[in-house]
C-alpha cells in the first residue's frame, strides 16, 4: 500500500505541476516557436520537463531515506547537473560545445559515484564477456549517448513521455520479479510521473518537456542499471541488456540515423529531420500513430524480454530475431512515400 500511495502522489504532483508550469510559461513567454524543422505549427510552452525532474528527484530522495536506505549521490549530482544545463538551454540556447562538456562531466560524476559496467552479456548466444577497466569508457559513452538520444527523440507529441512511461513500468516489473528494490520503486515513480506529464503532452500537445525533461530522462535511464548493480553487486550484464531492450527503439533510431548520415557524408552535428520517427511523420503519419507504433513495439519487446528472463533465457534467440524484425519494420515505415492525407 505504501508503494501505491507513493506512485499516486507522484502522478498527481506531476499532473498538477505541469498544468501550473503551462500557465506560468504562457505568462512568461517561455514558448517553443515553430520553425522549418518543427513538427508543430503554433507556439507551445516548453520546459515542462522541469516538473518531471523535481518530482522524480524529490521522490528518489524520499525512497532512499525511508525504503532502500541507499542514497546514490552520484546519480543525484549528475542528474541535477544535466537538468541545470538543459534548463538553461531551453531558456537561452547554450552552445553545443558547452552542453557536451557538461554531459561529459555528468557522466564522469555518475561513474565516480556508481562505478561502471565490467561485463557485457550478449543476448541470444548467452555469452558474458569480462571487459575490466574498458567498461569505464563504454559506460561513459553509454551515458552521454543516452542523454542525447532521448533528447533527439523528443520531437513529436507524446513520444518521449510515452516511452518513459513504458520503460519505467518495465523497470518496475523487472525490479519486482528479480528483487531489485530501487528499480521497482524508482521505475514506478518514473512511470507515474511521466504519465502525469503525458496527459498534457498527448497530441495535440499543450506543453513540451524541453531539453530539461528529455536529457534528465536520458541520464536517469542510463543510470538505473548502475544503481541496481550497486544495490545487489551482481547481474550487471543482465541489467544492461534490460536497459538496452527497454529503450531499444530510441537507441536504434538515433544510431541508425547517425550511421546513415555519416555514410552520406552529411554534417552530423547540424540539426535535421531525418530520424525514422520524423520521416514517418513527414510521410503522412500523425503524431499519435507514430507514438503508438513506438509504444507498441517497446511494450512488446519489454514483455518478451521479461518472459524470456522468467524462463531462464531459453527464448532469447527468438527475442533477438523479434527485435531485429521490429527494427526492420521501423526502417520500412521511415522510408514510406509521402501520402496526401495524414492518418489519425
Amino acid at each position: 500500500m505504501a508503494e501505491v500511495l507513493i506512485f499516486t502522489i507522484a502522478f498527481v504532483s506531476a499532473y498538477i505541476g505541469v498544468e501550473a508550469f503551462r500557465r506560468w510559461s504562457l505568462r512568461a513567454g517561455v514558448l517553443d516557436v515553430p520553425n522549418d524543422r518543427s513538427s508543430h505549427n503554433q507556439p507551445t510552452p516548453r520546459g515542462a520537463g522541469l516538473v518531471i525532474v523535481a518530482v522524480c528527484l524529490v521522490f528518489y530522495v524520499f525512497i532512499s531515506l525511508y525504503f532502500t536506505h541507499r542514497f546514490e549521490w552520484g546519480y543525484v549530482a549528475a542528474a541535477s547537473l544535466i537538468a541545470l544545463i538543459s534548463w538553461l538551454d531551453d531558456l537561452y540556447s547554450v552552445p553545443v560545445i558547452l552542453r557536451l562538456f557538461v554531459h561529459a562531466a555528468a557522466a564522469g560524476v555518475l561513474i565516480g559515484g556508481l562505478g561502471f559496467v565490467k561485463q557485457i552479456y550478449i543476448p541470444g548466444i548467452g555469452v558474458t564477456y569480462q571487459i575490466g577497466n574498458a567498461g569505464a569508457v563504454i559506460t561513459f559513452f553509454w551515458i552521454v549517448w543516452m542523454i542525447n538520444a532521448y533528447n533527439f527523440m523528443d520531437g513529436i507529441d507524446g513520444l518521449a513521455g510515452s516511452q518513459a512511461v513504458i520503460a519505467g513500468l518495465g523497470w518496475l516489473v523487472f525490479g519486482y520479479i528479480f528483487g531489485y528494490q530501487i528499480t521497482y520503486l524508482f521505475g514506478g515513480i518514473l512511470a507515474l510521473t511521466s504519465f502525469g506529464f503525458l496527459i498534457h503532452n498527448w497530441s495535440p500537445a499543450k506543453v513540451f518537456m524541453g531539453d530539461v525533461g528529455s536529457a534528465f530522462l536520458g541520464i536517469t535511464f542510463a543510470a538505473i542499471p548502475l544503481m541496481a548493480t550497486h544495490e545487489k553487486h551482481e547481474g550487471s550484464s543482465i541489467l544492461f541488456a534490460a536497459a538496452i531492450s527497454f529503450l531499444w527503439f530510441f537507441i536504434f533510431d538515433t544510431g541508425f540515423t547517425f550511421v546513415r548520415r555519416v555514410w552520406q557524408r552529411q554534417k552530423v552535428w547540424t540539426a535535421h529531420r531525418e530520424h525514422l520517427y520524423q520521416r514517418m511523420f513527414i510521410s503522412g503519419m500523425s503524431h499519435r500513430r507514430v507514438t503508438l507504433i513506438y509504444g507498441a513495439f517497446t511494450a512488446s519487446v519489454i514483455i518478451s524480454y521479461l518472459t524470456s528472463m522468467a524462463f531462464s533465457g531459453i527464448w532469447e534467440p527468438l527475442l533477438v530475431l523479434y527485435i531485429l524484425l521490429l527494427s526492420a519494420m521501423l526502417i520500412v515505415f521511415g522510408h514510406r512515400k509521402k501520402t496526401l492525407t495524414s492518418s489519425v
